[in-house]
């Protein structure tokens, strides 16, 4: 076993802190522990804030060369220690190996991406050689915001991170992150990793708190953008509490896929099933809901079963296994509340609807029909292996039932039409629209996010930073 013990504590001003009180973070298959993280006092508060402000003093001195070359260098030093973090996240998040693995290299291409956005993101020169402007010039100055509070969540542990710290430090901001505390540890590790390359001290620091130190920071003037990952009902209600700072909310969904015209299922099929039941269902943008064109929809119900019958379910760090354990015992429960309702409601069960191993944490790869509107497994983010599959007769139809959500993150078309194409790109009110793959496809490099309550604002490199300066106008 891997010795985790080095990482105990938050890490601030390139130091862990001593605690009082603390967290005991757990192997999410086997459940041993895997460290005991000491947690933020209130009264380190202040030390974190003000060693934040300082670093981000430091570091706007840092030209745009510098800052990308930091970075270029942050990302080196993660790929020596590549194996390392994806057997971590493999433990601490309960992630199959294979799929920690591919976050790892997604978290080398979101710093080489900030490493390259570094250099061309400091200014524009707006044409404003006009009327009264005829006899002058202007440039618009991108600055940095100042400090960035993020705070991320468990299922993609450093990734999603990135998302934050990577965008942040290309233009200049210093970053606190509070990690998800089902999964500090790799969180805490990254940020000991960073602290060797040539950053400022105090440019990332990693929190690991209690919701009321939490809200220390939410509430604080010195900090000026708020960013969060994680479920819609909590990120709205911080919302509502950050003051005058910029908020960037990146909620969840209950993504929908639309199988209309096809030539061939069984290359559909597989990507769905995948989108699906892959780590457990626990991605923001895991397919949720299936609609399937009647003429089709039964042959496509039977290919799909044969499909899911195939998911591995077990120990994430077999590389066969697709299926790992949820992140927590009360998860697993609530999944299967919600599918139980959902049949004593009505639904036909079609697979699944059981724990395989509650030792483990694992629920069986979960299929539904015959479903309402109301029933949570449709109207909610199950964030597990449940999928449900309904007919249509009409395309309209189709994306009527996809719109029939409070969230708006991303979908799926599979379609050979280019007039289903177009109605779709029109129609369907999502974030991001994604013809003919699953809605959990993303790229790093890409804008993401949600509307209506999936979120506000857009992660994506390139986009992060926009939100993370502030434009100034000179004109002379």
């Amino acid at each position: 076993m891997r010795e985790y013990s080095q990482f105990h504590s938050s890490f601030v001003a390139n130091e862990f802190l001593s605690a009082d009180d603390s967290l005991h973070v757990k192997d999410k298959y086997t459940q041993e522990t895997l460290g005991e993280i000491g947690l933020l006092s209130q009264e380190q508060f202040d030390h974190v804030v003000n060693s934040s402000k300082k670093a981000f003093k430091n570091y706007q001195e840092f030209d745009s060369a510098q800052r990308s070359n930091l970075l270029f260098k942050l990302r080196d030093a993660l790929e020596d220690e590549a194996d390392y973090f994806a057997d971590l996240i493999c433990r601490e998040a309960g992630k199959p190996i294979k799929y920690a693995q591919a976050e790892i290299s997604r978290c080398l291409e979101t710093i080489k991406l900030a490493a390259e956005k570094a250099r061309h993101h400091s200014s524009e020169t707006p044409d404003l050689s006009y009327g009264p402007g005829a006899d002058k010039m202007a440039m618009i100055q991108h600055e940095p915001e100042g400090i960035v509070f993020g705070v991320s969540p468990f299922n993609f542990p450093l990734n999603l991170a990135l998302h934050k710290i990577a965008p942040a430090l290309a233009v200049g901001c210093s970053v606190i992150v509070k990690p998800s505390p089902s999964t500090p540890i790799t969180l805490l590790a990254f940020a000991k990793l960073l602290s060797t390359v040539g950053f400022p001290k105090g440019i990332l620091n990693v929190v690991v708190c209690e919701n009321e130190v939490a809200q220390l920071f939410l509430e604080d003037d010195r900090i000026n953008v708020f960013s969060f990952t994680g479920s819609a009902k909590v990120g709205w209600e911080l919302k509502a509490n950050c003051g005058k700072k910029k908020c960037l909310l990146e909620l969840g969904g209950n993504a929908a896929v639309i199988v209309n015209d096809v030539d061939e299922l069984d290359e559909v099929i597989p990507k769905i099933v995948n989108g699906a039941f892959l780590y457990a269902g626990q991605i923001c943008i895991s397919t949720q809901r299936v609609y399937i064109a009647s003429e089709i929809y039964e042959d496509f119900v039977s290919a799909f079963l044969e499909e899911v019958e195939m998911v591995a379910s077990g120990d994430p760090s077999d590389k066969l296994i697709t299926n790992g354990p949820v992140i927590n015992a009360a998860a697993l429960e609530r999944i299967h509340s919600w599918v139980q309702e959902a049949i004593n409601k009505g639904a036909d069960l079609l697979c699944g609807g059981h724990v395989i191993d509650e030792e483990h944490n694992i629920y069986a790869p979960t299929v539904l029909t015959n479903t309402d509107p109301d029933m949570k497994v449709v109207s909610e983010e199950i964030f597990g292996p449940v999928v449900i599959l309904e007919p249509y007769d009409s395309f309209s139809e189709a994306i009527e039932l996809v719109n029939d959500s409070k969230y708006g993150l991303q979908a799926g078309v599979f379609t050979n039409s280019l007039v289903n194409m177009k109605e779709a790109s029109r129609k369907i009110k999502v974030g991001g629209l994604i013809f003919n793959n699953i809605p959990g496809f993303r790229m790093d490099a890409m804008p993401y996010g949600g509307i209506k309550d999936s979120g506000l604002g857009r992660e994506g490199i390139a986009y992060a930073m926009e939100d993370y300066t502030r434009k100034k106008l000179i004109l002379f």
